[in-house]
C-alpha cells in the first residue's frame, strides 16, 4: 500500500521560512507528478504546489513567489520551501500524487504562523 509521510511544519512568525519534506512508502517518488495540499482551519484541502516528474512545476497565485515546490530524484524525496510565510499559511500540510491514490494520504504536518 502507497503512503507518503510529511515532515518539516512547526512554529514561525510571519516573514519566517519553513521547509517541508515528502516521503513515501509502497512507491517511487520520481516517477509521480507530485503536489502540496494545505488544508487551513475550517477550509477544505487544496492544492498548492505541483511538479511533473520532469521537474516542471506550478504554484497557486495564492504562494507564487513565496513558496517553491522541488524534487531530488536520488533521495526520492519532494520539498515545499516556503518563504515569507503568512498567519493565512496556517494549516495542515500535505503531499500526495496527481491524481491522488486511494488511501495514501499520510498524518500531514502542521504549519502554525503567528505574531
Amino acid at each position: 500500500q502507497v503512503q507518503f509521510v510529511e515532515s518539516g511544519g512547526g512554529f514561525v512568525q510571519p516573514g519566517g521560512s519553513l521547509r517541508l519534506s515528502c516521503a513515501a512508502s509502497g512507491t517511487i517518488l520520481k516517477i509521480l507528478y507530485m503536489g502540496w495540499f494545505r488544508q487551513a482551519p475550517g477550509k477544505e484541502r487544496e492544492l498548492i504546489a505541483s511538479i511533473t516528474a520532469g521537474g516542471g512545476a506550478n504554484a497557486a497565485d495564492s504562494v507564487k513567489g513565496r513558496f517553491t515546490i522541488s524534487r531530488d530524484n536520488a533521495k526520492d524525496m519532494v520539498y515545499l520551501q516556503m518563504n515569507n510565510l503568512k498567519p493565512e499559511d496556517t494549516g495542515v500540510y500535505y503531499c500526495n500524487s496527481i491524481p491522488q491514490i486511494t488511501g495514501s494520504w499520510g498524518q500531514g504536518t502542521q504549519v502554525f504562523v503567528f505574531s
